[in-house]
């Protein structure tokens, strides 16, 4: 019992770190991802990034103009951004930069780890409440230790060494 304490109050440590390393790692993976899109669906990478631009409404790193100085904006040299950074309510968008306001204004970075931090705690949460049951089961177990050995009608069991 005092183990799973010990390891849950371990796990909240681990996962506070991880709220303040996340933002750092998240930039650095964003970055890589964004410099290996191609635009083509089959590409992990690329539809990686068109779904969470897609679910987060969301275009770039920190907005859609850091797609200008991507190797795959450089290449296909049409001006535009990928149609995942379209509005949703942009019915004619075809993800030109000269119709910005088609375009989502906010970047995924920040929205990627808002996320990931809303996630990491509910885990410190749902630790921090198994620690606070664990704490609870071992407070119960010391009184009734502490209770039963002041109890005059308490005999113990063992006779002559041997087990009753």
């Amino acid at each position: 019992m005092g183990q799973c304490g010990i390891t849950s109050s371990k796990t909240v440590l681990v996962f506070l770190n991880l709220i303040f390393w996340v933002e750092n790692e998240v930039d650095r993976s964003i970055q890589k991802v964004y410099k290996t899109y191609n635009g083509t669906n089959p590409d992990a990478a690329s539809r990686a990034i068109d779904y969470v631009q897609r679910q987060l409404h969301c275009c770039g790193i920190h907005n859609y103009s850091d797609w200008e100085n991507t190797d795959w904006f450089k290449e296909t040299k049409n001006q535009s951004v990928p149609l995942s950074c379209c509005r949703e309510t942009a019915s004619s968008c075809n993800g030109s930069l000269a119709h910005s306001s088609n375009l989502y204004a906010e970047g995924c970075e920040a929205l990627v780890v808002k996320k990931l931090q809303e996630i990491m705690m509910h885990v410190i949460w749902a630790a921090l409440a198994f620690a606070a049951i664990q704490l609870l089961g071992m407070l119960c177990a010391c009184i009734v230790l502490c209770r039963r050995s002041r109890d005059p009608a308490y005999e113990l069991l063992i006779t002559g060494g041997t087990y009753a």
